[in-house]
């Protein structure tokens, strides 16, 4: 995050405008509103019947979304044209999972995708709070230990994902044990101050008179954590509701 500010020419602000942090947070509901009108769609033809059209979204969104994001995080310039793509392949991905687990866990855990839902915002709002009093302080110490944390959360999926395609169960990592569900709970709580990391990059954006695109540039990586923190909420919830 750092070098892509850095790399930001002075010029390109002076041409375009500068960063704001109501600019992006503007951006960042627009974004929203595009992962809301993806998941709609999903979701309605879940609803419809059309599981195999679903399927289909749901890969759609999955490749499609990881496509995208790479592409923005080697050109922040092109975030204003795939941002609002993002959010849209990210919610036909979200919709089309989050209608599978309500089905799933229909009698089990009624309600189960609305209350990840208000979860998500409701930590969303709460790591804003903490970080706008200062109570959290964005220090390049606890950027080391976030990134890192991350980085092996990261690591850690891609050797399970390796490890069922050769056909080893990581059981645990699915399962409702307790080390299951404690797992769950610190990769929670990563996503979440994650959230920490995106405000701060936001406001040193914004400060630094960072170009005008860096805007979208945030709002998209903001949405990245949002989205991944709902997808671990909804997991933590379906382990706790496989337990009862």
């Amino acid at each position: 995050t750092q070098k892509m500010f850095d790399k930001s020419a002075s010029i390109e602000a002076d041409i375009q405008g500068t960063m704001s942090v109501r600019g992006t947070i503007n951006k960042f509901g627009f974004l929203l509103l595009m992962v809301i009108a993806g998941a709609a769609y999903s979701w309605h033809m879940f609803q419809e019947g059309q599981h195999g059209t679903v399927t289909t979204l749901l890969m759609v969104g999955v490749f499609g979304g990881l496509i995208t994001a790479i592409a923005i995080s080697f050109k922040p310039n092109w975030a204003g044209y795939l941002a609002p793509l993002y959010g849209l392949l990210e919610g036909l991905f979200i919709g089309a999972i989050s209608a599978m687990m309500n089905a799933a866990f229909a009698q089990k855990y009624p309600g189960l995708v609305m209350q990840a839902v208000g979860l998500t915002f409701g930590v969303a709002i709460a790591m804003f709070l903490l970080y706008n009093f200062r109570i959290i302080k964005a220090t390049e110490k606890f950027k080391s230990v976030i990134f890192t944390a991350t980085l092996g959360i990261g690591i850690f999926y891609l050797l399970t994902m390796v490890l069922r395609m050769f056909g080893v169960q990581v059981s645990f990592m699915y399962d409702s044990s307790m080390l299951s569900i404690g797992i769950s709970l610190f990769v929670v709580a990563i996503a979440a101050l994650n959230l920490i990391l995106d405000f701060d990059m936001i406001e040193q954006g914004a400060e630094r008179g960072a170009p005008k695109f860096m805007e979208w540039y945030g709002a998209f990586g903001l949405l990245v954590t949002l989205v991944w923190l709902y997808l671990e909420i909804l997991r933590l919830l379906s382990k706790l509701g496989s337990s009862k």
